[in-house]
């Protein structure tokens, strides 16, 4: 996998870490979650920026959202309980496929 990819699955584990603390922080009244939810984004924007330097901006913030969107509602069902509607789980199959469609047929995917 191109170093692109990776900086970029790894920023956005970081803020799918840093919004699942969110939740967790309840508000910003708890430190650690709260801590952990600066850290996460932090190095989630830091990822980000270094991914940048061989991947143009939006294919960049489409991958981000749309996995991001995906990772974040499972952490919301996993350790939160929120369920996701039909509706909900579909939109987000079609998210997918959008990833999929820009990183396997696209040549805007690295510049």
């Amino acid at each position: 996998m191109p170093k692109a990819y990776l900086l970029l699955f790894a920023a956005i584990i970081a803020e799918t870490i840093g919004s699942t603390a969110m939740q967790a922080s309840q508000q910003f009244t708890r430190l650690g979650p709260s801590l952990l939810v600066v850290v996460g984004y932090g190095t989630a924007f830091y990822l980000m920026a270094q991914t940048l330097k061989y991947m143009q901006l939006g294919v960049v913030y489409a991958i981000w959202s749309g996995l991001g969107i995906v990772l974040i509602t499972g952490m919301g069902w996993l350790i939160f309980g929120q369920k996701s509607d039909l509706p909900a789980l579909i939109g987000m199959a079609m998210i997918i496929a959008g990833i999929l469609v820009i990183h396997l047929f696209s040549n805007t995917a690295s510049h």
